[in-house]
């Protein structure tokens, strides 16, 4: 962008950019074109596929003071182009398999403008009109999908102004929070002589129901947004407890019992027990239906976070690995993973369509008593109509087109492992459950001598087989042909010893079989660079006596 260009000040030229659309021929306008014809295409061709520093990048975004005089958007454009897009990830890449994004279905593009133009705001229905009752819709749609109540009761609840059947929000972490802000209003809930801790606090609500403090018990692989909750709603970090997982990284009920156990015997209560549907790292699934009885056992809220594996419901085939679900009194899920909807698209729901009052809002000006405004249970207040998207998006593709996804993406990731384990120098660490994995690079005399080694042997080598893997990962991604992203295990084949691998989520519909024996291709050759690592692996493992001397 030149820096000594600039536009006219004027009225006359400041209403046009409100009311003229740009040219077809200009950037700006050739950018649209390109979008909605081939937008892989643009995409491939304007998204540099090596990695530059972030600290160059930096350059291009560091004015501190609001530009004096405008620009023209062509210019603008131009400077986006080379400075932003330029150096944005390929999300939508077949070969960007290291994140849960994934490709969008194109229709959803024009209907993202139509919804920017549109400017609408959720909080209030004045604000909002049609998008409200569609939101309700939507929400009332996954409910159902979830708890699959009758008709009549979707018919009586869906569009009550006084009851919400869930909420739409930007995504997991919002959606999470507001679970635990509900369950924290209910508990500690208005009685004789205290009017809630909604209104009082949460130190007076402590003391009149008579708990030296709340806890939220998760297993070890809970979501990192778990801990802003507990923060945010006086809970406090420390009293979010983690679990320890089995070998399959399910929470452990045995250990769940003794830590409530523990927190009773001092006191405490147990706000909530919270089952992953589909854990972040590695896409497994908490037995739901025990945790279910647990918590109705001990008067537990029972969360689930099935921000990931929630839209597997969606699939006739494999919806019985979220068995249990029904019985949550909330549930977390994320459209914008895998129902194939732009970020970001989170939404809670609740079973009982009258839990949202323990969060009630009203305000005279914008959200007043007995009106239809979503706003008044939410946290977010002004929200666009995002929900629009997800309406659109189960319509067109309906839950066949959703199941037909779903289920060639868990298989794919099936498909996957049985590629890893056919090369003698890979190993699958985690299998899939979801379409969700991951591995690690292991020359093949190391894969072997792991398997009969003591636990201070795989101490000592798997510090060296982490860096190695780190090198692979960080080359790969710099390298810009493909992704994949890495994590920290303790797998227990290793005894427990933290270990890096490598993660791969395979949701996207575009990634082809192909495509993956050559990410597997390019991370063996990046591996027979590493000279200096494999070095070092292959002189401990002479220390260790697990090499001849002479090998």
């Amino acid at each position: 962008m030149s820096d000594n260009v600039f536009a006219e000040v004027s009225e006359e030229a400041l209403l046009k950019i409100f009311t003229l659309p740009e040219a077809p021929d200009s950037t700006l306008g050739r950018i649209e074109k390109d979008l909605s014809e081939n937008l892989m295409g643009f995409l491939g061709e304007h998204i540099v596929a090596r990695e530059k520093p972030l600290h160059e990048i930096e350059h291009n975004f560091a004015a501190s003071e609001v530009p004096e005089l405008p620009r023209y958007v062509s210019d603008h454009t131009d400077f986006l182009l080379n400075n932003l897009v330029a150096h944005s990830v390929h999300t939508s890449s077949p070969r960007f398999i290291g994140h849960m994004t994934s490709a969008l279905p194109y229709f959803l593009l024009p209907l993202a403008k139509l919804m920017v133009g549109l400017n609408q705001n959720l909080v209030k229905i004045e604000t909002s009109k049609a998008f409200t009752p569609l939101e309700r819709n939507v929400l009332g749609m996954l409910h159902n999908l979830v708890y699959q109540r009758d008709a009549n009761f979707y018919q009586r609840w869906m569009h009550s102004a006084q009851h919400s059947l869930g909420a739409m929000c930007s995504g997991g972490t919002v959606a999470n929070i507001t679970a635990l802000w509900v369950a924290r209003n209910l508990l500690l809930k208005p009685s004789k002589d205290f009017a809630g801790v909604a209104a009082e606090g949460l130190a007076a609500g402590l003391a009149h129901y008579g708990y030296k403090r709340l806890t939220v018990m998760v297993s070890e692989r809970g979501h990192y947004s778990l801990s802003k909750a507990a923060d945010v709603l006086g809970i406090g970090r420390k009293n979010l407890i983690g679990v320890a997982t089995d070998d399959l990284n399910r929470i452990r009920m045995d250990k769940l019992r003794e830590a409530c156990d523990k927190v009773a015997a001092e006191g405490g209560k147990v706000l909530a027990i919270v089952g992953v549907g589909g854990t972040t790292e590695t896409g497994h699934i908490d037995p739901l239906t025990e945790l279910a009885d647990y918590a109705e056992e001990i008067g537990a809220h029972f969360h689930v976070d099935a921000a990931w594996g929630g839209a597997t419901l969606m699939s006739e085939k494999y919806r019985h690995l979220l068995a249990g679900v029904e019985r949550a009194d909330s549930v977390t899920i994320d459209a914008h993973k895998q129902m194939y909807v732009p970020m970001g698209a989170g939404m809670v729901l609740f079973k009982e369509p009258s839990m949202v009052r323990g969060i009630e809002h009203h305000a005279e000006y914008i959200i007043r008593h007995g009106s239809k405004d979503l706003g008044a249970h939410t946290m977010e207040g002004s929200r666009p109509g995002m929900a629009m998207l997800v309406y659109s998006a189960m319509h067109v593709m309906g839950r066949r087109g959703y199941e037909l996804l779903i289920n060639k993406s868990i298989e794919k990731a099936k498909l996957f492992a049985d590629m890893i384990r056919a090369h003698e120098d890979f190993e699958v660490v985690t299998e899939p459950q979801l379409c969700l994995l991951t591995y690690r690079y292991i020359p093949a005399p190391v894969k072997q001598a792991l398997q009969q080694a003591t636990p201070e042997q795989v101490k000592r080598l798997t510090p060296h087989l982490n860096a190695l893997t780190r090198f692979i990962q960080k080359r790969q991604r710099e390298t810009g042909q493909s992704f994949v992203s890495r994590t920290k295990l303790t797998p227990a084949h290793y005894h427990r010893e933290p270990s890096v691998v490598f993660r791969v989520v395979l949701a996207n519909p575009l990634t082809t079989a192909e495509m993956l024996a050559d990410v597997l291709a390019e991370q063996r050759a990046i591996a027979d660079q590493a000279m200096s690592l494999r070095g070092a692996l292959h002189t401990e493992m002479r220390e260790l006596g697990l090499l001849a001397r002479h090998a």
